[in-house]
């Protein structure tokens, strides 16, 4: 009995790893953020490229759509767009999928219409994207600065105070001269 009880605890904390709900930030040290490879299909947008981007500030979100703890940090994510697009920053979603519903891209436009979501979203459902950012969590999200380096750091929820101040410091230096 004790070894059924214990080994459905173990079950249930593996399943539940991948879905950070517990906010995790770091500082990043300026690594270049990666390119975004492997997408199947981008919706609400043409296809981006960090190397396009450069000059913008950009917040880079792994998500996938029935992820609890995405669905909590989603309104978040949609302010800050909202708010800072026409100030330079640039939301791309990254919507890498858990279960295999969600690798289907008619599930994941009813998700970003449900959920009211306007920026661009990049379909990884390779993972390729997710492990060229080392990524390991949902939701995560990757801060880059105007010179296309990964900055800050976050995974789960929580910490959105400090996020907004960290886009506010980035969206206030100059952009690099060309």
């Amino acid at each position: 009995m004790f070894k059924s009880i214990l080994a459905a605890f173990a079950l249930s904390l593996s399943l539940l790893a991948g879905c950070a709900p517990g906010a995790q930030a770091e500082p990043a040290r300026g690594t270049p953020a990666p390119e975004f490879t492997g997408i199947a299909h981008w919706l609400n947008a043409p296809p981006q490229t960090m190397s396009g981007l450069k000059g913008k500030v950009v917040l880079v979100e792994f998500w996938t759509y029935s992820c609890i703890n995405c669905i909590h940090v989603q309104p978040y994510v949609k302010q800050w767009h909202d708010r800072y697009h026409d100030q330079g920053l640039v939301v791309i979603g990254v919507h890498t999928p858990e279960y295999d519903e969600e690798r289907s891209t008619a599930n994941v436009r009813r998700a970003i219409e449900r959920f009211g979501i306007a920026y661009p979203v990049a379909q990884d459902n390779d993972y390729t994207t997710w492990n060229a950012y080392g990524n390991r969590f949902w939701p995560a999200m990757y801060l880059v600065d105007r010179d296309g380096r990964i900055v800050h750091r976050h995974y789960g929820e929580g910490d959105y105070d400090g996020m907004e101040q960290r886009i506010r410091q980035l969206l206030a230096t100059a952009p690099p001269a060309h």
